[in-house]
C-alpha cells in the first residue's frame, strides 16, 4: 500500500483565502487494478479560477467539496501500471493535483510526449491550458489584425505574458499592464511596445492613453475593474474586449459595480465576450503545433514561479492573488 499527503478544502473562504481554510490529511492508495496506474505527481499547477470552485455555487465546473482533496492540472510519473498504454516512467497529465500520488484509470490520463527545448512542467503553463487560454482567446475572440493595438491587463502572468508576445507575433502593437517593476522590465525584454506599472503609474487611464493616444482595438482582459473601465474608454470603434478572468473581483465580499462607462459598447459597437478555455478545445492540436513552432524559433519566452513543497500549495495558491508570481505558479510536489 501506497501513502500519500493531499490538500483538502477545510472549509470555504469569505474573501481572501487564507492558510486555515486548507488541511493536509495522508490516505493509503489501493494497489492499481486493471486499467488502472499509480501516479506520483511531480508538479501542480494553482490557477485563480481555483478560487471560483471554492465558492457553493452553480458554475461551468463542480464547486469542490469541503473535506475532499482539491483537484487542478498535475504532471506526475507513472509508479505502477495495470494497463498497456502506460509503463513505469511515464509522465502524464491529469487532474489530479493537490496529492503527492493517486491511483485512477489509465485512460482518464494524458501520455505526455518529449519536445526539445520544452521541460515537462511547461505542459502546464505556456504549452497547455493557460498557454492555449492565451491563443484561443486572443486569435478566436480578439481576431487580431496587423497594425491594430492590443492591450493586456495581467500581462506578466502565465496567459497574459503569452497573449502579448502572440499579438507581437500576429504585427500588432502591445500595451501591457503589471504590478512591479520587475514585471515590467522583464515584459520589456520581451519587446512588448509599452508596458505599465499600473501600481506606480498614478492614473491609469493617461498611462494607457498615452501609450495608444489613437485608442485600442482588442483588450485582453485578466483582471476587471479599472482596467476593464480604462479598456471602455480607449476601445476603438468595432473593438473586441475578451473577458478571461476579472481577478480584481475574485475575493469581493459583496457585489462590485459594474464599469460606469458601460453604455459606451453601445456607441462604439464594441464587442465584449467572455470565455472559458474548454470551450476552445478543439483548437489544441493547432495550438500545440503554432506554440512548438514559435517556442523552437525563439519568438515565445516564459516564466515559472516555481513553490517547493506540496504543504506549501496553499500558500502558492493565495499567492496569486497579490501578484507574487511572475509567469506561471507552478508547486514542486
Amino acid at each position: 500500500m501506497t501513502q500519500s499527503r493531499e490538500i483538502r478544502l477545510k472549509s470555504r473562504p469569505v474573501g481572501l483565502p487564507a492558510p486555515e481554510h486548507f488541511e493536509m490529511a495522508t490516505t493509503t492508495l489501493p494497489e492499481p487494478g486493471q486499467g488502472e496506474v499509480l501516479v506520483r505527481n511531480l508538479f501542480m499547477s494553482v490557477d485563480p479560477y481555483m478560487r471560483g470552485r471554492m465558492y457553493d455555487r452553480p458554475s461551468y465546473v463542480p464547486p469542490f467539496a469541503v473535506g475532499a482533496p482539491l483537484e487542478g492540472g498535475a504532471i506526475g510519473e507513472v509508479v505502477q501500471s495495470g494497463d498497456p498504454s502506460l509503463k513505469p516512467g511515464d509522465h502524464v497529465m491529469s487532474m489530479m493535483g493537490w496529492r503527492e500520488a493517486f491511483v485512477a484509470p489509465a485512460n482518464t490520463l494524458e501520455k505526455l510526449p518529449q519536445m526539445a527545448g520544452v521541460p515537462t512542467q511547461a505542459w502546464l503553463g505556456v504549452i497547455g491550458m493557460p498557454g492555449l487560454t492565451a491563443y484561443a482567446g486572443l486569435l478566436a475572440i480578439g481576431e487580431p489584425k496587423p497594425g491594430e493595438t492590443v492591450f493586456v491587463s495581467g500581462a506578466a502572468g502565465a496567459v497574459g505574458s503569452i497573449v502579448a508576445q502572440i499579438a507581437k507575433i500576429k504585427g500588432c502593437t502591445v500595451v501591457a499592464s503589471a504590478g512591479t517593476d520587475a514585471k515590467c522590465e522583464w515584459l520589456k525584454s520581451l519587446g512588448i511596445d509599452h508596458v505599465i506599472n499600473y501600481r506606480s503609474c498614478g492614473n491609469l487611464l493617461e498611462a494607457v492613453h498615452k501609450a495608444a493616444p489613437k485608442g485600442i482595438d482588442v483588450y485582453f482582459d485578466n483582471v476587471g475593474g479599472e482596467h476593464l473601465e480604462v479598456a471602455i474608454e480607449l476601445a476603438r470603434p468595432f473593438a473586441r474586449l475578451v473577458e478571461c478572468g476579472m481577478i480584481s473581483g475574485y475575493n469581493a465580499t459583496e457585489a462590485e459595480p459594474g464599469p460606469k462607462n458601460i453604455i459606451m459598447i453601445v456607441g462604439k459597437s464594441i464587442r465584449m465576450q467572455g470565455f472559458i478555455v474548454t470551450n476552445y478545445a478543439h483548437m489544441r492540436p493547432q495550438f500545440i503545433a503554432d506554440m512548438s513552432g514559435w517556442i523552437a524559433e525563439g519568438r515565445i519566452k516564459w516564466e515559472e514561479t516555481i513553490v517547493d513543497g506540496l504543504e506549501k500549495a496553499p500558500e502558492a495558491f493565495i499567492g496569486l492573488f497579490s501578484g507574487s508570481n511572475m509567469g506561471k505558479m507552478l508547486v514542486r510536489v
